[in-house]
């Protein structure tokens, strides 16, 4: 390949919550962050959900160059961030038309949810999410005052993660709800919905009168041949009732960075959100996340994307491959899209007489750093990420073979 993704960077000490931000083994973990492991095993950081490989070369070139610039005052988006987000969306998703007018910053993707939910409701008001759920919509979402309702995603007879058109319209009815968070392609489950599904919701919240803030920031990371479909692509009436929201964040390793962006068609829903976003007086872009930006996507990033979604590929092949061989009262659903695995534990728990606070403590001693899953609306589950070298996986699951699940 043309791009390193099998180098195991050395993140201590570079402000990484992946490798610094682990419990001290004296500490309760605190249901968020995994504990230390124990003398004589490494941490393989398996958990927040960013990725340890190096940058995209054009991402620290482009900072590097602006920086060198030694005034960082006030400034004004180029038009060259507009240009290189519609050539990004037209080049991988298909999307037409898209305007500079559609497109509005945003101070993270979860601060754009915020905006829409806070134009869009009121305190005490019911929003409808799928569950599981991606953490940061929970905490997020109810710090706002309003209240989660869940239609919950149910698994197929070859296991595939499937929406219950007929759960979600009862739901929308019986609470009167018209603001829905929607997630695709799928924390933490990884479905990357086909064409069908998405018009199928979407006549859904169509007929409950119902906008969708639809997050849209792992729409880069696809697995194996998969095809993201925009959800506002897929029909005029969606155009209009969804508000999408994207980063380079995911794709590209640039949380530290802050900066995702929405696009927005319908003039009155923009109006609002921007309206709602302008109050604080704090979403205002960094004008080095925007030369990230633009220098993340040109044509080098995309080649390194189409790389990476190789690497990652095959690290979700390998680790499937072998929880299925080696552990199998372990459940899954093959990811589709994202790098992240959620396992069901119930039946492992159950007979072995072990909690999943047993379960992951275990995975934590010998520096298999997983999550757990509960956060996510997952009872007994675990959330894993394999955005980390092929050695790392494959060390991984030895780990887990040698000392966890005997």
């Amino acid at each position: 390949m043309k791009y390193d993704f099998t180098t195991i960077m050395d993140r201590h000490g570079w402000d990484a919550l992946a490798v610094d931000g682990l419990v001290s083994r004296s500490d309760s973990a605190s249901g968020f962050a995994p504990r230390m492991p124990k003398e004589g095993f490494d941490s393989i950081p398996m958990w927040v959900a960013d990725m340890n490989f190096p940058a995209v070369p054009t991402i620290p070139q482009a900072i590097i160059n602006r920086a060198s610039h030694p005034a960082y005052g006030y400034f004004q988006p180029q038009d060259a961030y507009y240009d290189a987000i519609i050539n990004w969306q037209k080049d991988r998703n298909g999307v037409t038309g898209l305007t500079r007018e559609a497109i509005g910053y945003e101070n993270g993707v979860l601060g754009g949810v915020i905006s829409a939910v806070e134009a869009f409701s009121a305190p005490g008001d019911c929003i409808l999410l799928h569950s599981p759920t991606y953490i940061g919509f929970t905490k997020s979402i109810e710090n706002a005052g309003r209240q989660i309702i869940l239609s919950p995603l149910k698994q197929d007879e070859n296991g595939v993660w499937r929406m219950d058109y007929e759960d979600m319209d009862a739901r929308l009815k019986a609470h009167k709800i018209h603001l829905a968070v929607f997630c695709s392609p799928h924390n933490p489950c990884g479905r990357v919905w086909e064409r069908e599904e998405l018009e199928k919701a979407m006549e859904v919240y169509k007929n409950n009168d119902c906008i969708v803030i639809c997050d849209e920031i792992w729409s880069d990371i696809i697995l194996n041949k998969n095809h993201h479909i925009p959800l506002q692509s897929v029909s005029e009436d969606a155009k209009n009732r969804t508000i999408a929201i994207y980063a380079p964040s995911k794709t590209f390793n640039l949380a530290g960075l802050i900066g995702s962006y929405h696009i927005i068609y319908n003039s009155w829903l923009r109006d609002r959100v921007r309206s709602q976003s302008s109050k604080c007086h704090y979403n205002s872009m960094n004008v080095l996340s925007m030369h990230a930006l633009i220098g993340a996507y040109g044509s080098e990033g995309r080649e390194w994307v189409d790389e990476l979604c190789e690497v990652l590929s095959g690290n979700l092949n390998y680790a499937c491959d072998f929880i299925e061989q080696n552990f199998p009262e372990i459940h899954f659903a093959r990811p589709e899209g994202t790098y992240m695995l959620f396992l069901d534990c119930t039946d492992w728990c159950r007979n072995h007489s072990q909690t999943i606070d047993e379960l992951l403590n275990a995975g934590w001693d010998v520096g298999v750093t997983w999550q757990d899953g509960r956060p996510f609306h997952g009872p007994c589950s675990i959330r894993m990420n394999f955005a980390v070298p092929e050695s790392r996986v494959k060390e991984a699951m030895n780990r887990l073979k040698k000392y966890v699940f005997l």
